[in-house]
This record gives structure tokens, C-alpha cells and sequence, in this order.
């Protein structure tokens, strides 16, 4: 150990103090400073830490030598995820534009999220866009129609957006909570207490959080660019957005097992193409409520790439939400080729 460093198989870890991680290439010693001009930024999900992306973060620096520096999210640990999203995407901001500030060779960043993270991760974002200069951010058609418009995030040239489980509908009707199994009846009751058990954070998730002057939910708020926050021209600011599912034990669905030998777990990816309000939506992405119609219409003004995953032959299926993470290596460890494939598709 050096200055806190940790030097495993060429691979440094430092411990920044608050329970988050630092993880970077050093094959040519522990007092070499990483060459990566590329900050990926890993966010854990509810009552997590930034252990949960450990293997991640190792995979990623091992695969990436040289090109990528992970920092593992510190700020919102264990109960603090319970604070609400908005308050948690205020700490992470800080703590992203805390990170630039001290890697000052640093020209990209990325964002890879878990669960509730995703979301935390998509505020954050908002928070950090800063606009193309000399582009009129009030004319959407100028920054779309402009390669070159995209704006940044936090200052930095914003590459890959990669959430991994994460209810971007909320988790209300979905069938996106696996201890609910998809039943309909149990949802809407766990939507009338889940304040009691998820505080302010389970509010955004079940979208129970309007208020007395109408003033629509955290979620719906995100889809749109407002006053304050310009949420979708921070995604579209990414060159790629890309959603993880499970397709089994988080959301209740069903596909064949997959024939890729590479990554056994990815049953079926799609590039889904930008699609204006006004377009009808597939049959597949039509919701039982208006505001899930509103959330995927304003998700859908951006393009995704869609992968499903699915673990259900798997003996740790109904863990699925944190296999596909890998969050512990020895118990998820069947999840690492949903890893490999964020890897091999990462843009540098």
C-alpha cells in the first residue's frame, strides 16, 4: 500500500475516504498518475454502496487500460438513498464536478448506474448540462439537427449513458419490483405505504409525490427540459443511451435463451430510433396510464439501445437485480458476461 493505494493485478484502488473508490490502470507502478482522459462514473442502487460496482469497475480498467478512470459514487450510501432523487442527484453533481476538478487531464466522462441509480444519474445530468456555445437552448430543433450542439456534461465531452435495472417508468405497475412478483393488487397497496418503508425516494418511484398545486411527479418532471433543468438535452448531450433489463425477476416477461455463447444472458438487443411526441408509439411501449405514456414519450424523444437480459435459469434468478450488476462477485458471478457486453460496446 501507498498514499491509501491499493495495487491488485495492475489495477489501483484508493479509498477516498466517504466509502466510495478509485479505480485506474497503474501497471507501471503505484506512483504513476493514470494517463485515462475518460471518467466513467459508476452509481449504486437503493441502500447500496460503492462496493456494489466493484467487479464493474475492475472489469472496465482491466479491459481499458490506459483509457478509462472509474470512480465508484461515495455520496448517497445506505439510508442516504432514501433522501429522494433529487436531493441524491444533487450529491452526486457535486461529487462528479468535485472529481473533474481534481483530474484536470480529463476530457470525457460516462455515466454507468444501477437501479435507482439510473435515475439519481439522469437528474445529476441535468444538473451538470452546460449548452453548446452560442446555440439558443430554447430552439431544441437547432441542437438536434447539430452534431456538434450536443453541449457537455460537467464541461467534459459526454460519451456513453448506461443504466443497468433501472425503472425508468417508476415502479408502479410496471412489474419492475421483484418481492411484488408482477401482482397487480399488491402493487397498488405497496404504492400506499411504500413512504413508510423508502421514504421520499419510494414516492418518486411509485410517482405519489405531486403536490397540492398540481404539480406533476419527479419523474414526469424529468422528461422534459424546463426553466431550471434541461433533462433531455443533458441525454441527448451522450453519444449513446443504453438500458440493461432484466426481462425475468425484475420485470415479469418471458424470451428463449440466448444462442450468443459470448454473453449467455443477453436474450435480445434493439436500437430504438428517436421518436417525436407525436408518433405512435409500438405495442410494446404503450402504458396502462397516461403519465407511463407521458414518461416513455418523453424518454423516446432520444434514441436508446435496448438490451434484455435474463437469468432465469439461473439458482440466483429471483437476485436478478443485482446479478445483472454483478454487486457480489462470488454470489453474482453469472452475471459478468452482461459486464463483458457493456465493455465490448463501450464507446472510448
Amino acid at each position: 500500500m501507498e498514499n491509501g493505494i491499493v495495487l491488485e493485478n495492475g489495477v489501483c484502488h484508493k479509498d477516498t475516504g466517504n466509502g466510495g473508490q478509485d479505480v485506474w490502470n497503474c501497471e507501471n507502478g503505484v506512483s504513476s498518475p493514470s494517463s485515462a482522459d475518460h471518467l466513467v462514473v459508476m452509481v449504486h442502487g437503493i441502500l447500496g454502496s460503492a462496493a456494489d460496482w466493484k467487479f464493474g469497475a475492475e472489469q472496465f480498467v482491466k479491459m481499458l487500460p490506459d483509457k478509462v478512470y472509474v470512480h465508484c459514487s461515495e455520496k448517497n450510501g445506505a439510508t442516504l438513498t432514501l433522501d429522494g432523487v433529487d436531493v441524491m442527484a444533487q450529491r452526486l453533481a457535486a461529487e462528479v464536478l468535485e472529481i473533474i476538478k481534481q483530474k484536470p487531464n480529463l476530457r470525457k466522462i460516462s455515466i454507468v448506474a444501477h437501479s435507482v441509480g439510473g435515475l439519481v444519474a439522469r437528474y445529476a445530468i441535468g444538473i451538470l448540462y452546460q449548452p453548446p456555445k452560442g446555440v439558443n437552448v430554447e430552439d431544441s430543433s437547432t441542437i438536434n439537427s447539430n452534431e456538434n450542439a450536443r453541449g457537455t456534461i460537467g464541461g467534459l465531452e459526454a460519451v456513453n449513458f448506461i443504466t443497468v435495472a433501472t425503472p425508468h417508468l417508476g415502479s408502479r405497475g410496471n412489474k419492475q419490483v421483484p418481492f411484488l412478483f408482477g401482482v397487480t393488487a399488491i402493487e397498488k397497496v405497496a404504492g400506499l405505504v411504500i413512504h413508510w418503508i423508502f421514504r421520499k425516494t419510494g414516492r418518486h418511484l411509485f410517482l405519489t409525490d405531486g403536490d397540492a398545486e398540481g404539480k406533476p411527479p419527479l419523474l414526469k418532471r424529468m422528461v422534459e427540459d424546463n426553466s431550471e433543468y434541461r433533462f433531455i438535452s443533458a441525454l441527448r448531450a451522450f453519444r449513446r443511451r443504453v438500458a440493461y433489463s432484466n426481462v425475468g425477476y425484475d420485470r415479469i416477461l418471458s424470451w428463449e435463451d440466448s444462442l450468443n455463447e459470448k454473453y449467455p444472458h443477453i436474450v435480445y438487443e434493439e436500437f430504438c430510433e428517436a421518436r417525436e411526441p407525436n408518433q405512435t408509439a409500438s405495442e410494446e411501449d404503450q402504458c396502462c396510464d397516461k403519465i407511463e405514456e407521458e414518461l416513455v414519450t418523453g424518454l423516446s424523444r432520444v434514441p436508446w439501445e435496448k438490451v434484455d437480459v435474463s437469468f432465469h435459469s439461473s439458482r440466483l434468478r429471483f437476485a436478478a437485480h443485482s446479478v445483472i450488476q454483478v454487486k457480489e462477485h462470488y454470489m453474482h458471478a453469472e452475471g459478468a458476461d452482461v459486464i463483458q457486453h457493456m465493455i465490448d460496446h463501450f464507446v472510448i
